[in-house]
């Protein structure tokens, strides 16, 4: 059984003392807008990492790190991470499709992860830290299979990432959510040391 990177371990450690430390900075309780807003859900390896990207791009409502894609109801933490359940971790983006569009998701999902790794995503390996795209409609999953396409004429390797339909979503821990701004320095040090952003500048040059 697969079990959660050390270097993940020795950075949880310490979360715990900053849970009060920041709010969510965007909501999803606005009635008169709802219906005009749709999902996407991703999963590209540790969740703490994948919510930046998204959560200041016009159009996004808001950006939850959770667990999918796997058999066990109500997941916990320990759980996904000793890699029992099937899930992996993900996060739920809630976006107003009027202001920024699916493709435009997709592009910068992408530009986050390594599509070339069937075995995780950088440090963290095992199933439930695989890229994956979880479709909530047939538009997303035909988007999704046009811009995996693409990536193919880009690399000489087969590109790995899943692309299925979505799920029961269920949401991580409070601790988990919006780590990067509760634990910046803990959250910097580790995106570092799991050699991220380095193997992100060497498949897609200048991060997205």
């Amino acid at each position: 059984m697969m079990q959660l990177s050390h270097i993940r371990r020795f950075f949880l450690a310490g979360g715990w003392l900053f849970l009060n430390l920041c709010s969510p900075a965007y909501s999803a309780d606005n009635p008169e807008t709802r219906h005009e807003w749709a999902k996407a859900t991703f999963a590209g390896g540790c969740f703490w990492c994948m919510e930046p990207p998204f959560i200041q791009l016009p159009g996004v409502i808001s950006v939850t790190s959770g667990y999918t894609g796997g058999h066990q109801e109500s997941p916990t933490y320990k759980q996904v991470s000793a890699g029992g359940t099937g899930h992996a971790e993900a996060v739920e983006i809630v976006y107003d499709p009027t202001q920024i569009s699916y493709a435009r998701l997709l592009d910068i999902f992408w530009h986050n992860i390594d599509p070339l790794d069937a075995n995780g995503q950088f440090c963290d390996k095992g199933p439930q830290y695989r890229s994956a795209i979880f479709y909530h409609s047939d538009e997303q999953r035909r988007l999704a299979e046009e811009s995996k396409q693409m990536l193919k004429n880009r690399f000489q390797q087969p590109v790995v990432t899943a692309i299925v339909p979505a799920p029961v979503f269920y949401s991580a821990e409070n601790y988990h959510q919006h780590y990067y701004q509760k634990n910046p320095v803990r959250y910097k040090y580790y995106r570092y040391s799991c050699g991220r952003d380095q193997r992100l500048e060497e498949l897609w040059g200048v991060s997205k």
